[in-house]
């Protein structure tokens, strides 16, 4: 079978997907294997690959493919989150292409329509990831909507309710105008902003007095119900009882007392607005404040904003400080540094607003998973700083506001028999529900029960992922969950370490009784070069898939895992892909120049090629050592230079340099069968990270059966190591560094052989002495006891090596430049010295500056010592 000269990434990836796919080599099932499981974050149906989704699922095969060499029974689960804010929203700006309102569809013709665009562009995702080399078991994908998954989901719900653990509250929530839905806490972003403080004036009820306050938001005044003040301010002691006017709408409030009020803080009084932020709702109740809330849904002004009813907040804050400024209202404003709350799905600026939501309460949930991480360690996080944020969000927990105003979602299954706010029950369906209220003694017909109209949060869904996956919430005792469950990794970003990873473990806890994994891989954020985060708005994200077309799937990979220690983040950049594909172009020719040897079998194996060998299989158990190592501690990238170190420099730097044969000779059959046999080694542990490059020359070595191929094969096996034998290589490479340096220095082509002499005051052992031979290409290498005259030295440590060099250079020109050069290298010596024998710099300078200093000082006397000798060999 004829090698190609080049190595084709894109047609090799094809071959091998489609054939790893048509062989069922991804798909899993229940055996009598160690089980190795790990779920996907499944990414929102509406997404794209990007650069994020790369490294995290690349990281994920690495892991997956490796558990599969180990002998395991691996088990990647796939699948896509409905995520309704951004599906919905997509969906929304579909209908709008078509001159279709939302507003103007029934909940089931807009379900329509979501399910049209989620067939149509849903999961496309899914696919982009197979270009990737992703070993899903695509047989188990699943979607967070479909009908089982749906399912689980509210029968937690009801399971929930039913033990007093889900409520129905009238709170203030937060509200994405946006999206026109309440979002939970954890979805919010604080943004730091540049805003104003307006300093208005509110005239005294039957006085000419005048009172003011300072506030952020111009545009609330309208939703004003009391000013506040601080009983323990002597400026305002007097206008306790009385009343104030709200400007432009002209409302009479109540000045009321509370040392809530900040002395200090703008006048030291306080607009109150109980509709439209939290700290004002709480003075609102224990005031018993009237409740005036002055939004639309989309956070345009209702009627109680007078003239500006139906315009947008934004647009009010500017015209309305215009009208304040024309009445003389606005005294002043001055720069205000606050931090805004912002919708972290859609960027919009969060209202606050009062209504009506379903809660979990999460402080008794939450105990369970505290302890998992911070106390008995069932569930690890790497790297582990990141327990102290894990540790403040679970410890300062709130409830978690469950509902959402969207249609796209599971429908929340509580349904309402009368106008009274607790006239409900929360039942699987309609013909449960019926049941439930006729239990209750009550007469409707079924056509009257309504179903409420919100749905669950998406991360309501998600958090069940690891369980709902194999059917393990609707079917508990089912084998799959049995043996699947727990599983082992989970790989994600930290930025949804509250929002998926604790609440996935508080739901283990509390469906299953325990943890829903093992250990959590933070990957870190993937940055440009700048260290700006990569965004569609900046520009600087590539397109995935174009790194893929150019540097082909395995470049791609390594090129990311390179620099993506866990939980820091990664700084792309392009030349990162490109050594990735160098690397599988360096093994790839490694390969070709293997397989382009002929083989002798009469000819005997040279000592050379036998040692070296040795020597390979050696550093080979001690970079396995060093790679499993780093896998434990889930240092991937650490586990990836590793190899990559072992196969460019230690294999085909080295090794297959000390037992190439002479040109156009032949090799002996036991080296090469030998190396071919290294080689597969290799291919093993390069497999999790470049999978199509290893599986392609995997199979070029000889033709296999499908049961014999790589992806399926055995990772190497752990044997005795000869560390000193490695030990002794080391010095070897180093004197056939010094060797070439010498001949490099003076124009000596290789082909032409030389001397080597060496006064072996290191008492080394000469195994490696038939290498040195040939990697230094010498016609002879002896043991002296003395110094050679008239040749060329080096040392290795102790060891001193002689190149006699008569007739072969310029004696006279090679006195004058090894002169210079001492000349050079005893000033710089002399200014070291000068500067260690200065007390003030040795003692106030850093200590790793002083031994800096000192390894200069060393390093020149060594030089100094070689050249003098090189000095009177030539002078003799």
């Amino acid at each position: 079978m004829e090698i190609p000269s080049k190595y084709n990434a894109l047609s090799v990836e094809k071959k091998w997907y489609d054939y790893w796919m048509e062989h069922d080599f991804f798909h899993s099932v229940p055996d009598d294997r160690e089980p190795y499981t790990i779920v996907i974050p499944p990414p929102n149906v509406t997404g794209i690959l990007h650069m994020g989704h790369m490294l995290n699922n690349t990281i994920q095969d690495v892991l997956i493919r490796r558990a599969r060499l180990l002998g395991k029974n691996a088990c990647w689960v796939p699948g896509t989150d409905h995520a309704s804010i951004a599906t919905e929203a997509k969906v929304v700006a579909k209908l709008k292409e078509q001159g279709i309102d939302k507003n103007d569809l029934t909940r089931d013709e807009f379900l329509k329509h979501a399910w049209d665009w989620t067939e149509e562009y849903g999961g496309v995702i899914l696919e982009q990831l197979k270009k990737l080399g992703c070993s899903c078991d695509w047989d188990r994908t699943k979607f967070t909507m479909d009908d089982e998954m749906s399912e689980a989901v509210i029968k937690v719900f009801i399971e929930l309710y039913n033990k007093g653990l889900i409520y129905r509250g009238y709170r203030m929530v937060n509200w994405d105008p946006e999206a026109k839905t309440t979002l939970s806490d954890e979805e919010v972003e604080y943004v730091e902003r540049q805003g104003q403080l307006y300093y208005l004036e509110y005239n005294i009820e039957g006085s000419d007095e005048k009172l003011t306050i300072a506030t952020t938001r111009p545009e609330t005044i309208f939703g004003d119900t009391a000013i506040c003040i601080n009983p323990n301010d002597e400026r305002f002691r007097h206008l306790k009882g009385k009343r104030a006017i709200v400007p432009i709408c002209n409302r009479v409030i109540p000045i009321i007392e509370d040392e809530y009020v900040d002395i200090e803080f703008g006048t030291g009084c306080l607009k109150v607005t109980p509709a439209h932020d939290e700290n004002d709702k709480v003075l609102g109740d224990k005031h018993k404040l009237e409740v005036v809330d002055i939004f639309n849904e989309d956070a345009s002004l209702n009627s109680y904003g007078l003239h500006y009813e139906g315009k947008d907040r934004f647009i009010v804050r500017k015209a309305i400080t215009k009208e304040l400024k024309e009445s003389g209202v606005l005294v002043k404003t001055e720069s205000y540094i606050n931090k805004v709350g912002t919708s972290e799905r859609t960027k919009a600026v969060i209202e606050p607003r009062l209504s009506d939501q379903w809660f979990l309460k999460m402080k008794d949930l939450a105990k369970p998973a505290i302890d998992a991480v911070l106390k008995n360690g069932e569930v690890k996080l790497f790297p582990k700083k990141f327990e102290n944020t894990y540790r403040h969000w679970m410890e300062n927990i709130r409830d978690w506001n469950i509902s959402r105003q969207l249609y796209w979602g599971q429908q929340i299954p509580a349904y309402f028999y009368g106008d009274g706010k607790n006239d409900f029950v929360v039942a699987k369906d309609l013909n449960e529900a019926y049941g439930l209220i006729k239990d209750k003694g009550i007469t409707i017909e079924k056509e009257n029960i309504r179903q409420d109209t919100d749905t669950l949060d998406t991360w309501f869904s998600s958090w069940l992922w690891p369980m709902s996956v194999f059917d393990g919430i609707r079917n508990p005792e089912n084998e799959e969950i049995k043996y699947y469950y727990p599983t082992n990794d989970l790989v994600t970003g930290p930025d949804i370490l509250f929002f998926w990873v604790a609440r996935m473990i508080v739901a283990g806890y509390e469906f299953k009784g325990e943890r829903p994994f093992e250990n959590v891989y933070l990957t870190g954020l993937v940055r440009d070069k700048q260290r700006r985060k990569m965004s569609k708005s900046l520009g600087n994200s590539p397109d995935a898939l174009k790194l893929i077309e150019q540097y082909g799937a395995d470049g791609v990979r390594v090129g990311l895992l390179l620099s993506s220690a866990a939980g820091n983040d990664l700084l792309f950049d392009e030349e990162l892909c490109d050594q990735g594909k160098k690397f599988a172009n360096k093994i790839w020719n490694a390969f070709r120049l293997i397989k382009g040897w002929e083989v002798d079998n009469t000819i005997n194996q040279p000592t050379s090629s036998k040692i070296a060998l040795e020597w390979f299989e050696s550093k080979f158990q001690k970079t396995i050592v060093e790679i499993e190592d780093n896998f434990s501690k889930y240092r991937l990238s650490d586990a990836l230079m590793a190899t990559y170190k072992l196969i460019w420099d230690d294999f085909c730097g080295w090794t297959l340099e000390m037992i190439k044969p002479a040109y156009q000779q032949p090799i002996d059959s036991k080296t090469l069968e030998k190396v071919i046999s290294i080689f597969e080694d290799l291919l093993k542990i390069l497999h999790p990270f470049m999978p199509f490059l290893s599986e392609e020359i995997w199979q070029y070595i000889e033709k296999r059966t499908p049961e014999q191929a790589l992806i399926i094969s055995k990772w190497p096996e752990k044997t005795a190591l000869n560390e000193p034998l490695i030990t002794e290589f080391d010095f070897a490479s180093e004197v056939i560094s010094g060797i070439r340096n010498i001949r490099k220095q003076k124009n000596i082509a290789f082909k032409e052989t030389i001397d080597c002499l060496v006064i072996n005051n290191e008492k080394s052992n000469k195994s490696f002495d038939d290498v040195i031979i040939k990697l230094g290409n010498l016609s002879s290498f002896n043991y002296v006891n003395d110094a050679v005259d008239g040749a060329l030295t080096f040392r290795v440590k102790s060891n001193e090596y002689f190149i006699p060099m008569a007739g072969s250079i310029d004696v006279e020109a090679e006195l004058k430049k090894l002169t210079e050069e001492l000349n050079y290298t005893e000033g710089f010596l002399k200014s070291v010295q000068k500067k260690l024998s200065n007390e003030r710099f040795v003692n106030n300078a850093p200590e790793q500056v002083v031994q800096s200093e000192r390894k200069k000082e060393a390093d020149a006397k060594a030089k100094i010592e070689t050249i003098k000798a090189s000095l009177a060999s030539l002078s003799v």
